[in-house]
């Protein structure tokens, strides 16, 4: 698997790795190489940080796919017909609300949840929330978006975790003891439940009062009748996850903790039955097109050296030697720094290691995402 085959082949390419390692930057210039080949293409970010929008020239993104106009990422006309470019930074409170109009029997049920104080506090907080929508917006978009391949853009690693653990929470949660006996159906009284449920409610009750427990029983309550929805999304998305077609590409930086958090990542990657399909390492020193050893770039100072001296020049040889020094140093940084990562490559088990070198600018514009990918893509 390469790069290129990635691009060509996937249909979800899932991003991960710490922060600040340019994880949203290579989201989107996988998916800009993608629509740029004649696929349908849609990158999304659960960072609610601006930066994809920032840098595909957009004011803003919302929950729902915005495709991007051909002349912002096609400005010489030469992408084939098909290809499309679309983003879209995850909104959690709106994809919940979304997915319970989805489930429920009936407008009234929803309107029910929807309306629900408990609900309304936790639908865009509570923990594990934002990482399990994330997953519902990817097969949302897998099942109706109609788009050739999903680049999704984590947030940093120990988040991406729970991103993709967040289906089997929801399944663990739905099998919980307390959650079925909460599920007793309304026309049977809460006395019925358990008397360790009823003493379990009490005692949490005279901590955070009557109304609140009442507001979450009723809330569990208003789902009735869901939870197979929700578990079979659920168990859909884990499938999803662990299909041929879905690649998981690590994002680091030559910094030490960078490279630590992608071996951790890909360490549970493993424990969860998936591989790490490419290592894409940015901010690498470049190699400077030189074809020369630094033992060379070393001989060949010395060299200019003596023979300038004798020729009286010796402040202009002088210079003239440091600078091959100073290169011969660079080189030699550069081909450690690569050999290091290439190991840790292998340590990691990615099918492909890819080097992208520090810029002399920001990425902040479709422009500065060509400078990548002509490093990360060709």
């Amino acid at each position: 698997m390469s790069i290129d085959r990635l691009i060509d082949q996937s249909h979800v390419v899932v991003c991960c790795g710490t922060g600040g390692v340019g994880k949203t930057t290579t989201s989107a210039v996988l998916a800009l190489a993608a629509a740029r080949r004649g696929r349908n293409a849609v990158v999304v970010t659960i960072d609610p940080a601006k930066r994809l929008a920032d840098t595909l020239g957009l004011e803003e993104l919302g929950d729902t796919a915005r495709e991007i106009a051909r002349d912002r990422w096609d400005p010489s006309g030469i992408a084939p017909p098909a290809g499309r470019l679309s983003a879209l930074m995850l909104d959690t409170r709106a994809t919940f609300d979304g997915l319970v109009h989805k489930h429920a029997e009936s407008p009234e049920q929803a309107e029910r949840i929807l309306a629900n104080r408990f609900y309304r506090n936790i639908a865009g907080a509570l923990s594990g929330t934002q990482e399990y929508m994330a997953m519902e917006k990817l097969h949302e978009l897998h099942d109706e978006g109609g788009f050739d391949i999903i680049v999704v853009d984590t947030p940093p690693t120990r988040h991406a975790l729970d991103f993709l653990d967040a289906p089997a929470r929801l399944t663990r949660l739905l099998d919980n003891r307390i959650f079925r006996l909460l599920m007793v159906p309304s026309r049977r009284s809460l006395r019925l439940a358990s008397l360790a449920v009823q003493t379990f409610l009490r005692t949490v009750a005279k901590v955070i009062g009557s109304e609140v427990i009442d507001d979450i029983v009723a809330f569990f309550r208003a789902f009735e009748g869901m939870e197979q929805g929700f578990r079979e999304r659920a168990v859909n998305v884990l499938e999803l996850l662990a299909a041929p077609t879905t690649a998981f590409v690590l994002v680091t930086s030559p910094r030490r903790d960078a490279v630590g958090e992608a071996e951790f990542f890909a360490e549970r990657l493993r424990e969860s039955e998936l591989s790490v399909d490419a290592l894409i390492v940015n901010r690498v020193h470049p190699d400077f097109g030189v074809q020369s050893t630094p033992f060379e770039l070393r001989a060949r100072a010395r060299e200019i050296g003596r023979r300038e001296i004798a020729v009286g020049e010796t402040e202009a040889s002088a210079r003239l030697a440091l600078r091959y020094e100073n290169l011969a140093d660079y080189v030699s940084l550069a081909q450690h720094e690569r050999d290091e990562l290439a190991r840790a490559g292998d340590r990691i088990g990615a099918g492909v290691v890819t080097f992208v070198p520090s810029l002399a600018h920001d990425v902040f514009d479709i422009a500065a995402l060509d400078a990548v990918g002509r490093h990360l893509v060709g």
